[in-house]
């Protein structure tokens, strides 16, 4: 038993795949953060061309 938490403790292939695991965690939400942004601006722009159409189109003069 000894032999085994000795082997245990010397063995990192664990703790590199938890290492890659946060590194994508991360890059993720990163991503996740970029594309918020991004469709939020996008929202935006989109409903300022569509209040320019509508008023455009507004010809009850």
């Amino acid at each position: 038993m000894v032999r085994f938490l000795k082997r245990l403790k010397q063995d990192d292939l664990g703790a590199t795949a938890v290492e890659y695991g946060l590194i994508l965690a991360l890059i993720f939400l990163a991503m996740m953060g970029a594309i918020e942004t991004f469709g939020q601006s996008t929202i935006k722009m989109w409903t300022n061309v569509s209040s320019k159409v509508e008023a455009a189109g507004d010809t009850s003069v």
